[in-house]
C-alpha cells in the first residue's frame, strides 16, 4: 500500500556484528569525515546516546557487557568526551591552577619551586585533573583574581606567597585553595597549608652549630614578608636565646645567590666576630661562599656555615654545605592531593607540616 512502509521482519531489523548495528554501521561510515562523536560511538556499540554518556561519566547504571562494548567502541573510534559539555554538567572543570606570586625569571630558576612544581604535577597525572599555570606577579591582583573566580578552574594550589598577597587569602573564602607554606593572609578557618618544619630545621641547624662549641653566630634570613623567612629566622633566635647567646646579627636575603652575596658583604662589613653562620636557603649560601672565599675566610676552619633546602647548589659546593633537608618534591604532591580531596568534599586535615632533616657535610661538620 503507497504512503506506509512495512517494518522489517525481526530477523532482519537488527543485524549485528559484535554489538553494531547495520544502521550504526552506516551511521559511523555517514560521519567518517570529521571526529568522532557520542552518536557514532552510539551507533558502533548498536545502544542509545544516553548510554554511553553513562558510561562515559562513570554511572553505575549500565551492565559490565554493555560497558565493555561502549568502550571497545571508543577505543575504535578514538573517540574523546567532550570535556566542555561534561563540565556544563557537572560543573566541574578539572582544572587546577597552581599561582606564583614570583617573577618568571625567578621561577624557572629555583629549585624549589622547581621541585614543588615537578611533585604536584606527578601527583595530578594519575587524576582527571589538569594543572594549569599562573605567574601571578607578571598580572594584576586584580586579574588574577578574576580569572580564579570566573569559572575556569575547582580550585588553586599557591606556591611561594608574601604577606602583600591579600587578594589570593580572599579567593580562599570562595574556591578550594591549599597554600604551600603557612599564608600570612588568608581566609582563616577556611585555610588549608602544606608545610615544612621551617622553625624546627633551623633550630636543629643552629643547635648543630652549637653542639660544635661555636658561639659567635650570625643568620642571612630569608625575606620577612614570606613564612619561610620567618619561621627560620625564630628558629635561629631561639635556639640562641636559650643559650643566652646574641641573637642580632642578622642581615637579610630574598633567596637568591646575588643577595645571600650582598648580605654576606654587609655582615663581614659590620666588623663584628663572627665564626658560626645559619643561611636561610642553599642559593644564598652559594652567595654567602662566594663572599667568604674572596675575603680569604675559610670554611669551615674560620665559619661554619649551615643552610637550608638540600639542593644541587648545597651538593656542589666547595666544601659540600651541611644543609636542613625539606622534602619539597612531597611537599608538592601533598598539596595537590589535599586539594583534590577538598574540591571532591572529602576529609581531610586542613594544616599538614613535614618533617625536615639535618644533613651534615664539610661546611660544619
Amino acid at each position: 500500500m503507497r504512503g506506509r512502509t512495512a517494518s522489517p521482519p525481526a530477523n532482519r531489523r537488527r543485524l549485528t556484528l559484535g554489538g553494531q548495528t547495520n544502521e550504526g554501521r552506516r551511521a559511523v561510515s555517514d560521519q567518517r569525515g570529521g571526529s568522532p562523536t557520542l552518536e557514532m560511538v552510539a551507533a558502533l556499540a548498536g545502544v542509545s546516546r544516553a548510554t554511553v554518556s553513562r558510561v562515559v561519566n562513570n554511572s553505575p547504571k549500565v551492565s559490565v557487557r554493555v560497558v565493555e562494548r561502549v568502550n571497545e567502541a571508543i577505543a575504535s573510534l578514538n573517540y574523546v568526551p567532550n570535556r566542555a559539555a561534561r563540565t556544563l554538567a557537572s560543573r566541574r572543570t578539572r582544572t587546577i591552577a597552581l599561582v606564583m606570586p614570583e617573577s618568571t625569571a625567578k621561577l624557572f630558576s629555583d629549585p624549589f619551586l622547581a621541585s614543588v612544581t615537578q611533585g604536584i604535577a606527578l601527583h595530578l597525572a594519575d587524576t582527571d585533573y589538569t594543572l594549569t599555570m599562573l605567574i601571578a606577579s607578571d598580572d594584576t591582583p586584580e586579574k588574577t583574581q578574576r580569572y580564579l573566580l570566573g569559572g575556569n578552574v575547582d580550585g588553586a594550589l599557591v606556591v611561594s606567597h608574601h604577606s602583600g598577597d591579600h587578594s589570593l587569602g580572599e579567593v580562599s573564602r570562595t574556591l578550594p585553595v591549599v597554600f604551600g607554606g603557612r599564608p600570612l593572609a588568608a581566609g582563616g578557618a577556611l585555610t588549608y597549608y602544606v608545610d615544612v618544619d621551617n622553625y624546627g630545621g633551623a633550630r636543629a641547624a643552629t643547635e648543630h652549630l652549637l653542639g660544635r662549641g661555636l658561639r659567635q653566630h650570625g643568620t642571612i634570613a630569608g625575606p620577612q614578608d614570606m613564612p619561610p623567612g620567618l619561621d627560620r629566622l625564630a628558629g635561629w633566635r631561639d635556639a640562641l636565646d636559650a643559650e643566652g647567646l646574641d641573637s642580632t646579627l642578622v642581615e637579610c636575603g630574598d633567596f637568591t645567590p646575588e643577595s645571600g652575596a650582598a648580605a654576606m658583604i654587609r655582615m663581614l662589613d659590620r666588623g663584628r666576630p663572627l665564626d658560626a653562620l645559619f643561611v636561610a636557603n642553599d642559593q644564598m649560601a652559594a652567595g654567602v661562599y662566594s663572599v667568604l672565599h674572596e675575603r680569604g675566610l675559610a670554611i669551615p676552619a674560620n665559619i661554619a656555615v649551615v643552610g637550608f633546602d638540600d639542593n644541587f647548589y648545597g651538593a656542589t659546593a666547595t666544601p659540600p654545605l651541611t644543609t636542613v633537608r625539606q622534602p619539597s618534591n612531597e611537599m608538592g604532591a601533598k598539596m595537590a592531593e589535599v586539594l583534590v580531596r577538598v574540591i571532591e568534599q572529602r576529609d581531610v586535615p586542613r594544616v599538614t607540616v613535614l618533617p625536615t632533616e639535618l644533613v651534615v657535610r664539610g661546611s660544619a661538620g
